[in-house]
């Protein structure tokens, strides 16, 4: 092919070409087709936008001085454990429920100094039995509503946890796609000053850097709120940085039948526990009525509706946990599914890409042709990125369901 230049305004242009290859190609096609990300070791990240870490082949010693510079490290396993000490919901609900349990307490101790031989009026029935019973049961489901709110507690850490590290990898993302980007826009000048090119793909490439520019600055905007998210959750000084280290849950298929999730969620779901005790009170309200007055009065029959009504209560539960599980792992399997087709798409896309930079040093293809093909690929990074966070979600929203 001829080309209206000299070879070494040519040559700059080649460059130009290789330089670009180098940033799209090189870093973002290695590990795109370097098999399955959930079996990588885990990648440690830096939660601040203008710090970097730099991972050598050597142990280094970690001191208190080294920690406060680049942050303290954070696992998944240590911000659950933060989270379960420090998270103010969870702490102001353990304190409620001591206040609830020596409250009964006091209400226990009165109610038992009356002698059960002394009782003659269903009014003093109900005063020990009844209200003992619901004292005890009390008891019970305050035990149960702080372990429910620890159980919430350890899955809306996850849920912060992974929302930050997919803020820092958006943010890596972005920054990767404006060095493509600068690197399209150096062709296009050299190509522009060689006279092979026109004005108008300067300015294309120039949209493209200032486009790039403005992703970049969304991506560190919302990684800082990630971080102030996961600090809040967690109950430490908002501006605290993390040192996190990255470890996706395994998208292998869920390891239990759609049956086998609903018997689970059944026996674990505290709603269902509250409803089973409060039709036991029901039931000892109608026993105690029958004992010391008679099932037929009034009473008795608001007493009988009370356990129709805890029956009804039990199924409606029921069927909102089932339809609850249904749901959550009916998503997971999408989720799973939907990481392996973004997979495969980011890989051809990164493919792609390789194959136009490849066309342009040969002089096949156009500047616009690598532009057009870097965004695709970036946005297919994104797509797969995304994937990877909605499915790790899906994880905890599957065993929240559950009722772990």
């Amino acid at each position: 092919m001829n080309f209206p230049y000299s070879k070494k305004k040519w040559m700059s242009i080649s460059l130009a070409a290789v330089l670009t290859t180098a940033l799209g190609a090189g870093s973002l096609t290695a590990s795109a087709n370097t098999g399955s990300d959930q079996t990588k070791a885990p990648t440690t990240v830096q939660a601040s936008n203008d710090k970097a870490t730099t991972q050598t082949g050597t142990e280094s010693q970690s001191t208190p001085e080294a920690e406060a510079a680049t942050g303290a490290e954070l696992t998944l396993e240590k911000a659950i454990e933060q989270a379960l000490k420090t998270n103010a919901v969870l702490n102001e609900t353990r304190l409620d429920a001591k206040n609830a349990d020596l409250n009964q307490t006091l209400t226990y101790v009165s109610n038992s100094d009356l002698p059960s031989d002394a009782i003659e009026s269903l009014e003093a029935a109900q005063q020990k039995y009844y209200n003992n019973a619901k004292g005890v049961q009390t008891k019970k489901l305050n035990a149960l509503y702080v372990k429910s709110a620890e159980s919430k507690t350890k899955l809306g850490a996850q849920d912060v946890y992974y929302k930050l590290i997919f803020a820092q990898d958006d943010l890596n993302l972005k920054k990767q796609s404006l060095a493509r980007s600068e690197a399209q826009l150096k062709v296009a000048k050299a190509a522009f000053d060689v006279g092979t090119n026109a004005k108008t793909d300067v300015l294309e490439a120039e949209m493209g850097v200032a486009a790039a520019k403005a992703e970049l600055k969304t991506a560190e905007n919302n990684l800082e709120i990630a971080r102030m998210n996961l600090n809040d959750f967690l109950g430490v000084d908002l501006t605290k940085e993390w040192k996190l280290i990255s470890s996706n849950k395994q998208t292998a298929p869920i390891n239990m039948t759609l049956k086998e999730a609903e018997e689970k969620a059944l026996s674990n779901r505290n709603e269902i526990t509250q409803a089973q005790e409060e039709l036991k009170l029901a039931e000892l309200n109608v026993k105690l009525i029958t004992d010391f007055t008679a099932a037929s009065t009034l009473q008795g029959q608001m007493a009988r509706n009370s356990v129709e009504k805890a029956n009804l209560e039990i199924e409606k539960q029921k069927r909102a946990v089932t339809k609850d599980v249904t749901e959550a792992y009916l998503n997971l399997n999408a989720a799973r599914e939907a990481i392996e087709f973004s997979k495969s798409a980011k890989d051809s896309a990164a493919e792609s890409y390789r194959l136009k930079n490849l066309r342009f040093e040969n002089g096949l293809a156009t500047t616009l042709d690598v532009i057009q093909s870097e965004e695709a690929l970036s946005k297919s990074e994104n797509q797969y990125q995304k994937a990877v966070l909605t499915y790790n979600l899906a994880v905890v929203a599957f065993e929240t369901a559950l009722g772990n």
